[in-house]
């Protein structure tokens, strides 16, 4: 396990798993600058470690994380200062352009950044108990950590809308119901274990494959339907091609 700045770690598995775990438990793992420097480092040496199968992505402490840490806004000259400072420091575009399937293990709160973070993730597992929310409208902010279009990439925007204006948390069973999150565990099941199991079945298959399929499923939700249709067969040919080589 390699530690970033004492407040993220990164680890690569002999099963082809790597993990991300936020470690700043004595403060909810609220994302702060040093957290978000730390993402950073931690999913760049992800996106730059050879023939890997699967991230996790967890959290120490009783919470998964319960946002950013918004008394950094009162240190900056303004708050647009301080969003300035935050869209500069962006690790939310290398996780989701991360080449493998992403797991995301939540429990606890999961609120603001926290969940925009795991809505970038293309696999979210709740352990029983969670609680999931965007609070920004309450605190006179919007969701800037991409919050609003990957909620919306997920269900129907009639359906995200009322949640992203209310700013009111929910339980994960509702979650799942709306479609935020994949699976709610029954209590007691470990959400970690759960989030490495997944992890180290899609790590066993061929692992071009999966990687192509992956980005076949983002093209769907990113282009319109032709050009959707046009990278799932160039995807599908160099998939071919490297098998049969």
């Amino acid at each position: 396990m390699g530690e970033i700045d004492d407040v993220v770690r990164v680890a690569f598995g002999e099963d082809g798993v790597a993990e991300v775990v936020l470690s700043r438990p004595q403060k909810l793992n609220v994302v702060n600058l040093r957290m978000r420097d730390a993402l950073i480092e931690a999913f760049t040496a992800v996106r730059d470690f050879p023939d890997l199968g699967a991230l996790v992505l967890r959290a120490e402490g009783a919470h998964f994380s319960a946002g950013a840490d918004i008394s950094e806004f009162g240190n900056a000259e303004s708050i647009f200062e301080a969003r300035r400072i935050r869209w500069d420091r962006d690790p939310w575009h290398l996780l989701w352009t991360l080449p493998v399937p992403k797991i995301v293990a939540l429990h606890g709160y999961a609120l603001g950044s926290g969940l925009e973070m795991a809505m970038l993730c293309d696999v979210r597992i709740a352990a029983h108990g969670t609680k999931v929310g965007l609070p920004e409208t309450k605190l006179g902010m919007l969701p800037a950590a991409g919050g609003t279009r990957s909620i919306t990439a997920w269900m129907a925007p009639s359906r995200a809308l009322p949640f992203i204006m209310a700013g009111e948390p929910i339980d994960a069973e509702s979650a799942r119901i709306l479609g935020i999150v994949d699976e709610v565990l029954p209590e007691g099941v470990d959400v970690d274990e759960t989030a490495f199991a997944y992890a180290r079945r899609l790590a066993g298959l061929p692992r071009v494959a999966v990687r192509a399929a992956l980005s076949a499923a983002k093209a769907a939700h990113e282009l319109p339907l032709r050009e959707g249709l046009a990278a799932e067969r160039r995807l599908a040919y160099l998939t071919d091609q490297f098998n049969y080589d």
